[in-house]
């Protein structure tokens, strides 16, 4: 499948950080629901006097309420409007936008860049407080309170089971026509010196709730409602299982995206697009 850019086009690199609350996710929406690539189309679109909607390319779709600190995103404008604008555009792009969100950087993109295709793993940060008084008031809105007590060590172990490629079909929001098989490549618990535990949840990529269902079952491994193979039992089942819980989205937060070197950038672009399956298996999801 061909990703070249369009003759007289220009590919455009934007790196971005915004608070979810207030959006309905990442995705333009039908019923024109809040988002955050319609706020950044709809800015750019302003800022730059175009007719046109140029439509963004995102690394990671995020849900409704989930944060993203090192959001990447790609957008092909006409080289002469690049040219006009590309010295002040992130300037008027600040002020026309929500103060929820940020675009930090805007760049020619190298050859075979794309945000979505070109990535070879994204990370994301879960952040949870088993404190018995709640959350900190200054932090309640990507801190999800659990109130149970919460024994790290237990949580780690469980995750241990979960890293390497499998499918997640367990774990993720089936969607018609798509795998269940990823790479998880850390999964591990931190506690930081303000006591709020810190998941690092990182992967090739991630299908749908997927980290969120992950922390749902770990967090009741931690606070003593399931044993530590639990949670591997459920992925080797390979079916939903009622009792792991999506977390609410709040906690969740995208910190960064990584890319290979430039010359690779064309390579994993290809490569992203073919279907996984495991060793062995039929190759349907």
């Amino acid at each position: 499948m061909s990703d070249d850019v369009q003759d007289g086009f220009v590919r455009v690199r934007l790196d971005l950080s915004y608070d979810g609350k207030d959006f309905s996710g990442w995705a333009k929406q039908s019923q024109g629901q809040r988002t955050v690539q319609g706020d950044i189309e709809a800015a750019l679109r302003t800022v730059t006097r175009s007719t046109e909607t140029y439509e963004l390319t995102v690394a990671g779709r995020t849900d409704s309420g989930v944060h993203a600190r090192g959001q990447v995103a790609h957008v092909d404008l006409p080289v002469e409007l690049w040219a006009e604008h590309r010295d002040k555009l992130l300037r008027r792009l600040a002020g026309r936008l929500s103060h929820d969100v940020r675009v930090w950087s805007l760049a020619e993109a190298p050859s075979g860049f794309n945000a979505r295709f070109s990535a070879i793993w994204r990370r994301y940060a879960y952040r949870v407080t088993d404190n018995p008084g709640g959350v900190d008031p200054l932090q309640r809105g990507h801190v999800l309170w659990h109130d149970w007590a919460l024994d790290m060590d237990a949580m780690n172990e469980a995750a241990a089971a979960l890293v390497g490629e499998h499918d997640f079909a367990a774990y993720c929001k089936r969607r018609e026509g798509a795998t269940t098989i990823r790479t998880l490549q850390e999964l591990r618990w931190e506690r930081r010196p303000d006591g709020v535990l810190e998941a690092t949840v990182k992967a090739d990529a991630f299908c749908h709730n997927m980290v969120r269902s992950l922390v749902g079952a770990l967090l009741f491994v931690g606070d003593g409602h399931r044993p530590v193979d639990w949670p591997g039992k459920v992925l080797a089942a390979g079916v939903r299982d009622s009792a792991v819980h999506v977390v609410r989205p709040h906690g969740l937060t995208l910190e960064e995206v990584g890319y290979p070197a430039d010359e690779l950038l064309a390579a994993r672009n290809r490569e992203a697009r073919n279907k996984r399956s495991l060793p062995g298996s039929a190759g349907c999801c």
